[in-house]
């Protein structure tokens, strides 16, 4: 290779064209999976103080949101549900009329072409805000399974393309992959949150989706942030138990997660650019410290880029159309 002056790397970037056409990493629509949080009631939902730009949609305002997705080109959703009522064994998310189940018959009613994932767990439904049953002061792994394989065979029934269990029990893919196959739903896939970190980032979510626990945290079934060959035991486990993909989060603070698990497995990988990661980006452009627009796209990127296959993100709207600007 030769040396400068003869190498000037700078030469392929001295235009826009140039640096479109060399571009090693390119950003799409179609990349994004837009989390929705979905209410019960009428009217035209709620804001949430803490994700600016980010409302709870009821089933009277998703059609209305649903209209901007599908035009704005994003191919996936994964919905959460807000219920009405909970109690300590999270009754009201294994209602096949619960806001979940309406939810995604309403979308395939009205958006079959979009991609519904689903996310299994108690934490929104439970009056705790633990992701399991309570037992003996903790959080009791084995009593839960059941309850999340009842859930995701429901959402399925329901019409839901990919249910994506976050609760972190041990053998929880294996009993929903067994549940859904009993039930005739075999082709149903399996997002499995494999590798869900204990992370300060999720604190926005919580106000969003009601969650957070009553007493104690979570660290005790989600990952310790100083670990980084537990994800590569943890995503070998969701996979032999049958995974059909899997998923780091957050992703911002774990780039190399997502790397070392694109490099080790030949699986596809998404990943989570969660609450926290959303409101420090928009904090930081209300105060006019940095441009969104810049730093949406340069996050979103990097998350691409470290070797993930599609991102769920709550910038999706705003980065879909942003790169439709740009065509």
């Amino acid at each position: 290779m030769s040396n400068f002056p003869e190498l000037r790397l700078r030469r392929l970037r001295q235009t826009p064209g140039l640096r479109r056409l060399f571009r090693e990493t390119e950003l799409d629509g179609g990349d994004f999976i837009l989390p929705l949080f979905v209410e019960e009631g009428d009217g035209p939902g709620s804001s949430i103080s803490s994700m600016p730009g980010v409302a709870r949609q009821t089933l009277e305002s998703l059609p209305g949101e649903l209209e901007e997705i599908v035009r704005l080109g994003i191919g996936a959703v994964i919905l959460f549900g807000i219920p009405d009522t909970k109690d300590e064994l999270g009754s009201s998310g294994l209602d096949p009329e619960g806001i979940v189940p309406q939810a995604v018959r309403l979308i395939k009613r009205q958006a079959p072409e979009l991609t519904v994932i689903t996310d299994v767990c108690l934490c929104e439904y439970t009056s705790h805000g633990h992701c399991g049953i309570i037992k003996g002061g903790g959080v009791d792994n084995d009593a839960t399974l059941p309850l999340l394989a009842k859930m995701a065979v429901m959402h399925a029934r329901a019409g839901a393309d990919m249910v994506a269990p976050s609760d972190m029990m041990d053998g929880r893919v294996g009993a929903i992959r067994q549940a859904l196959d009993e039930a005739g739903l075999e082709n149903t896939p399996i997002l499995a949150y494999s590798a869900k970190y204990a992370s300060a980032f999720y604190g926005p979510f919580r106000e969003a989706a009601g969650s957070t626990p009553g007493f104690g945290d979570r660290r005790g079934y989600q990952m310790d942030p100083a670990n980084a060959r537990e994800a590569t035991r943890e995503i070998i486990t969701d996979i032999n138990e049958g995974a059909d993909a899997v998923m780091v989060k957050p992703a911002l603070a774990y780039l190399d997660i997502i790397r070392q698990t694109k490099d080790s497995f030949d699986y596809p990988v998404v990943a989570y650019n969660v609450s926290g990661e959303y409101a420090m980006v928009k904090a930081t452009a209300e105060r006019g410290w940095g441009d969104e627009k810049r730093l949406v796209l340069e996050i979103l990127t990097s998350i691409k880029r470290a070797g993930a296959d599609a991102i769920i993100t709550y910038h999706a709207k705003d980065a879909a159309r942003w790169l439709g600007e740009q065509d």
